[in-house]
């Protein structure tokens, strides 16, 4: 930290580190509190990937406001959402939230699909079923319960269609991700499509299973410049990003709510449809005006409507009207990679929200009288 301005250590099956004899596992172990109190260390960032195989390893949500952690529950509920598993969209709710039944702070929670371990984003809408032959144990190693889905063909396909749907999949976790609150993190080549041929445990392959592949496709290029609107939204609206959990709770100085759940009628989700494990679209309204202080910074204070369609087919979405707003325009939108929308959207009017697509709108202000 203090020779080279490491700014912070990512700890690998951190509860290792908190194992002892006498008492299993221990959060106010030694090497925590060593770390807590050290001038030095304790100003660093703190990443646990907060498991392992021992007894007690699944430390998620436990290791205290210090430290960041790895969220698994985040990156379950996302594949389960737009694999269209039967789980509804609860779970996706409280992760797109920040996790608040598992940290004190929105960004302790580190946000992934995937990871070094495991599929790639290609390879988690490519394949069913992992393909370790070559690791040379029968298939074996590496994990079963992968939560993939292949989009109707096992590996490479000629299929267009297919193809066409892989890659929408991938806008998809893409923009659930840098979209979510909480501390995203990317893997290396999800960005353009990294295939490891559906191996999920390429520790032990130095070639091109492993290897990083620079010369990108057309998809790849495409893929490139999507994930960079992305990281573009997400920084130009803060509203994305938060420090604080999201309350729903109308403020009455303000006049706003900071977050509205919704149904495809665009009226709030009533908790019937909460319940409903068949659920498959919905939305949240972010409203910036909700922030009670602090600096405003350049697009502090918009209106975001993030809408989410797991079905495969298109949903008609009533868009909601908000005080002080006139209409709605599209930021982006995964069914249409290439459109910066731009038209005003009417209130109350039909968005047609495509099969297996998210969409990102703002909403624009009402014009002042002169």
């Amino acid at each position: 930290v203090t020779q080279m301005g490491v700014d912070g250590f990512r700890f690998d099956l951190a509860t290792t580190l908190i194992r002892d004899a006498a008492h299993g596992v221990d959060q106010n172990h030694p090497f925590k509190q060593a770390l807590a109190h050290d001038p030095v260390l304790s100003q660093v960032k703190h990443i646990a990937e907060p498991w392992d195989i021992g007894p007690y390893g699944y430390q998620v949500g436990q290791w205290g406001a210090h430290w960041s952690e790895w969220n698994d529950h985040f990156r379950d509920h996302i594949r389960d959402f737009w694999r269209m598993a039967t789980c509804g969209v609860q779970g996706l709710a409280t992760r797109l939230a920040g996790s608040e039944d598992l940290y004190a702070d929105p960004t302790h929670s580190v946000n992934f699909i995937t990871a070094h371990d495991g599929f790639t984003l290609n390879d988690l809408v490519s394949y069913n079923d992992k393909h370790n032959a070559a690791n040379g144990e029968d298939n074996r190693d590496g994990h079963s319960d992968n939560r993939s889905w292949n989009c109707g063909a096992e590996g490479p396909t000629e299929d267009q269609a297919i193809t066409a749907l892989r890659e929408k999949q991938k806008r998809n976790f893409l923009a659930t991700l840098l979209f979510s609150q909480g501390t995203p993190m990317l893997l290396a080549g999800d960005e353009f499509g990294r295939t490891q041929q559906g191996n999920n445990n390429a520790y032990c392959q130095d070639n091109a299973i492993s290897w990083v592949d620079w010369d990108h496709d057309d998809h790849a290029q495409a893929l490139i410049r999507f994930v960079g609107r992305l990281a573009e939204l997400r920084r130009t609206y803060p509203v994305l990003r938060q420090s604080r959990f999201l309350s729903a709770a109308f403020n009455e100085q303000l006049g706003v709510k900071d977050s509205s759940w919704l149904a495809p009628s665009g009226e709030e989700m009533k908790p019937e449809q909460w319940a409903d494990p068949m659920a498959r679209c919905f939305a949240v309204l972010l409203d910036g005006r909700a922030q009670m202080s602090g600096v405003r910074k350049r697009g502090s204070e918009a209106t975001l409507l993030l809408m989410a369609n797991a079905h495969h087919e298109e949903v008609a979405f009533t868009l909601p009207s908000v005080p002080g707003g006139r209409a709605w325009s599209r930021l982006i939108d995964t069914e249409h990679p290439d459109d910066d929308g731009g038209a005003e959207l009417k209130f109350g009017r039909a968005y047609g929200l495509a099969g297996r697509s998210l969409a990102l709108l703002l909403l624009k202000a009402s014009k002042t009288k002169k």
